[in-house]
């Protein structure tokens, strides 16, 4: 049963284009009347696409706030929509982009002027399952009975998540995207990312600024490059022996993986006919269209089953939809001074042993490259399926996280800890007993792995306001 529509924006700043949409989310309740009120998003339609432009940069170095600005006012106003409109939304910068000087900057003015945002740089590998979750990889996840991966393919890199029955195993990310090689249309080329350099050295491939190559000459450049990646995917080649590929990684060795989903600017030209001659093969001043064509060909070499995205190019968050508002208190240990927080992403590590040592660290290292840089809060840790411990137990799980959020996140200043279950309280003093950490431990909290919270200034001294934001894919 609906309870509420609301309107949502989604921006998507990528290395070589930019996007927004306007999506209405439907709420509505979705536990019976025997238990506790449970409320989710039962309907996503999205009402506006803008068309993709070209991210507006000053330099190598730099976006240019000034077009990028008033380009998305336009879309504003031709989105029929203003400000106030606006109930929730997401703002994500990705690719190289993320790395660009003033990329905070942006962030700022961005979350000023956005409503109730979630506004973020994403790193290569939450990018990565970011896409997986828009192209509907995710949801196939659940239904297949093998290891789907998704790769997306944009201006800089290919990132690469593995699911399996709706899990995040690993992540993986290429220095390999259509934007790394740009031309025109003679055939000269007009730059090489100094992130594809190291391949191309290992490669003895020479390119440069100025030289002229033949659709040929690229296909075979193209060609070698979609080869090495899905050999690492394929466990033909070790993600060792590609170093200068890689851009980051989660793991040394991959799962089997049996399908393959292709989304992202470059997923979406998988589905053209292929180039036939330089005019066509350049219209965007870059590679990608030659790199699609050659990832399709590649890919009858290998065993992996292709199954078709639900999404493409627009493979990625539509808006925060769901944003629930719940009070934690009464066994909550908080610093007032911290407060409030906003926008903190959440790592959910789930505990379903005792032997919490392992487990914890896995997924500290994955939310190291999902969240690299928030240096002095990367995430809150949301604990889930924690049995009843006894107070050694508890003491011992602390000095866990509290020694291994220092190996992994040596910058940090903040520990935020989210429990499902009462024993924030407890948790929460033995955390700031046995680390030198601010804490913030709280409890009573429903989260999932990619929602972001905001926890605000403490009503009293037992009870703190806490924002669940879910993003929502189209």
């Amino acid at each position: 049963m609906a309870i509420q529509v609301i309107k949502s924006v989604g921006i998507d700043i990528g290395t070589s284009t930019s996007k927004f949409m306007v999506s209405e989310l439907t709420l509505g309740r979705v536990s019976s009347h025997f238990a506790l009120p449970h409320f989710d998003i039962i309907e996503r339609k999205v009402t506006y696409i803008s068309e993709i432009i070209a991210t507006p940069l000053k330099n190598e170095d730099e976006i240019d706030l000034s077009p990028l600005v008033a380009w998305l006012e336009k879309e504003y106003h031709e989105a029929g929509i203003s400000l106030s409109d606006i109930k929730s939304g997401a703002v994500i910068i990705t690719g190289e982009t993320a790395i660009k000087k003033n990329a905070d900057a942006l962030i700022h003015y961005l979350a000023e002027r956005s409503g109730d945002f979630v506004v973020a740089i994403a790193g290569a590998s939450l990018e990565g399952v970011l896409a997986g979750r828009g192209s509907g990889a995710f949801e196939h996840s659940k239904v297949s009975r093998g290891t789907v991966a998704n790769i997306d393919i944009g201006g800089g890199t290919a990132n690469v998540v593995l699911f399996q029955q709706g899990k995040v195993l690993e992540t993986i990310t290429f220095h390999g995207g259509g934007r790394l090689i740009e031309i025109n249309l003679s055939g000269e080329i007009l730059a090489v990312s100094p992130s594809l350099r190291p391949w191309l050295s290992y490669k003895n491939l020479h390119i440069e600024k100025g030289m002229r190559l033949t659709t040929g000459q690229l296909e075979e450049i193209t060609l070698a490059l979609c080869v090495d990646m899905l050999d690492v995917l394929a466990g033909k080649q070790s993600i060792a022996s590609l170093e200068p590929l890689i851009h980051s990684t989660s793991c040394q060795v991959l799962p089997m993986i049996d399908e393959v989903m292709i989304s992202g600017g470059v997923g979406l030209l998988t589905l053209e006919a292929p180039p036939t001659t330089m005019t066509e093969a350049a219209k965007y001043n870059d590679v990608g269209p030659i790199l699609a064509a050659e990832l399709v060909k590649a890919l009858k070499s290998y065993s992996f089953t292709v199954v078709k995205a639900v999404q493409t190019s627009s493979a990625t968050v539509i808006g925060a939809g769901m944003q629930t508002t719940t009070l934690s208190g009464a066994t909550i240990s908080i610093n007032a001074q911290l407060l409030p927080l906003r926008n903190v992403p959440v790592l959910k590590v789930p505990l379903e042993e005792l032997e919490f040592e392992q487990q914890i660290g896995r997924a500290f290292q994955k939310g190291k490259g999902w969240f690299e840089r928030n240096d002095r809060l990367p995430f809150a840790i949301g604990l889930g399926g924690v049995p009843y411990l006894p107070y050694l137990k508890l003491k011992e799980l602390a000095s866990i996280i509290g020694n291994l959020y220092r190996k992994y996140f040596p910058q940090a200043e903040i520990l935020v800890v989210v429990c499902e279950n009462d024993m924030a309280k407890a948790l929460g003093q033995a955390l700031m007993l046995q680390t030198k950490y601010e804490v913030i431990c709280i409890d009573q909290i429903i989260i999932e792995h990619g929602d972001y919270i905001d926890i605000g200034e403490p009503l009293n001294d037992t009870l703190v306001p806490v924002v669940v934001k879910t993003l929502a894919f189209s």
